[in-house]
């Protein structure tokens, strides 16, 4: 697995979590994958689980919000509105999740691949009295508007789809890939 060190900064409040200061993170380059195509079908403890596997955790909504868009980009390419260039969204992809590094158009500037469209990914909010779990990025059955950054869906922690994935991030910087890493 690759990992890309996002620099941290203050995320402004959000619909959907506090400003808050968001530190420096080693994020996965893409969603977590298996022969190239996203994992999906995992639960919020599943996914957690798998993050603490490869030595790292669940972001927080606010990490990813920051991840995505550094507090000033629509989406997490910038401003331009999707096409099939950008992301796997409804009507921009075949129905069903792709290979991970398909849409370079809709890379980060940082160089992160598919946080927009493809899967959902999970992430925490601790801030919330519920404690429910929110997915950010959109799927490939989503709207455009599901791939804005600053969107995020509420669902309980026990759901599962086809449409829902993983992007671990790291505190620190990760030890050198060993064998055995995932891809």
């Amino acid at each position: 697995m690759e990992w890309i060190p996002i620099s941290g900064g203050r995320v402004p409040a959000g619909e959907w979590h506090p400003a808050q200061e968001v530190a420096t993170l080693w994020w996965a380059a893409t969603p977590l994958t298996v022969a190239g195509v996203p994992v999906t079908g995992l639960t919020l403890p599943h996914a957690a689980q798998l993050a603490h596997q490869l030595g790292a955790r669940m972001p927080t909504s606010a990490e990813w919000e920051w991840m995505a868009s550094s507090a000033a980009r629509r989406f997490p390419w910038g401003d331009d509105a999707p096409s099939r260039e950008h992301a796997n969204l409804r009507g921009l992809g075949p129905g069903h999740p792709t290979p991970v590094r398909t849409h370079p158009a809709g890379r980060t500037p940082d160089g992160l691949w598919d946080v927009s469209g493809n899967v959902w990914e999970w992430t925490t909010a601790p801030w919330r009295r519920d404690r429910v779990a929110l997915l950010r990025g959109g799927s490939y059955h989503s709207l455009a508007q599901y791939a804005e950054c600053a969107h995020a869906n509420d669902v309980p922690p026990g759901i599962a789809s086809l449409g829902i994935g993983l992007r671990p991030v790291r505190d620190t910087d990760p030890a050198p890939p060993t064998r055995g890493d995932t891809p």
